[in-house]
């Protein structure tokens, strides 16, 4: 299909101070959502964003993304599992959870070790420096990022966003 250059111009959002472009008002008026503002898909990965945004902002100083902390955390509570049960745990592929971990490694926070039982898997350890970056991590998220979320939601809705959240995840 063709497009001509006077239908494309007519299109084009309007630059500071440019002619030629069709100036109607509409720049200053929202953009209606029609049926995505109703489907809860949609909804709930602008929110996704929104937390991650918020989450990625907390802990800057220490340059975890949630995937990140998430695996942090579930080897502080599950030392010596394998990756294999870390990555389906969270729902990550082979391929991204191992350029993760070579990430989390090269920082120091944590380590494979072959196991003992499997030669071809590979166990997880945090380090030191990953239990003590882990217990920053984890501050930071409890007093500004969750802090955050609880003060917008108030205890009942975040407690019955958790269960609906849940309810998704087992039974979807």
């Amino acid at each position: 299909m063709t497009v001509s250059k006077a239908a494309t111009d007519a299109v084009k959002p309007s630059r500071a101070g440019g002619k030629g472009s069709v100036e109607s008002g509409a720049e200053s008026t929202a953009l209606q959502m029609g049926e995505l503002a109703e489907l809860l898909g949609y909804s709930l990965k602008r929110a996704q964003l929104k937390v991650f945004e918020d989450f990625l902002r907390c802990v800057a100083p220490l340059q975890l993304t949630p995937a990140q902390f998430s695996v942090l955390l579930l080897l502080d509570k599950n030392p010596g599992r394998n990756q294999t049960e870390i990555a389906n745990t969270l729902g990550i592929l082979r391929p991204n959870f191992v350029s993760m971990l070579d990430a989390l490694e090269s920082r120091d926070l944590c380590t494979r070790m072959r196991s003992t039982n499997d030669r071809r898997s590979h166990i997880l350890v945090l380090t030191d420096k990953g239990r003590v970056v882990l217990s920053r991590a984890k501050k930071l998220v409890a007093t500004k990022h969750e802090a955050r979320l609880n003060a917008l939601l108030g205890p009942a809705n975040r407690v019955a966003l958790l269960e609906m959240l849940s309810k998704i995840a087992a039974e979807f």
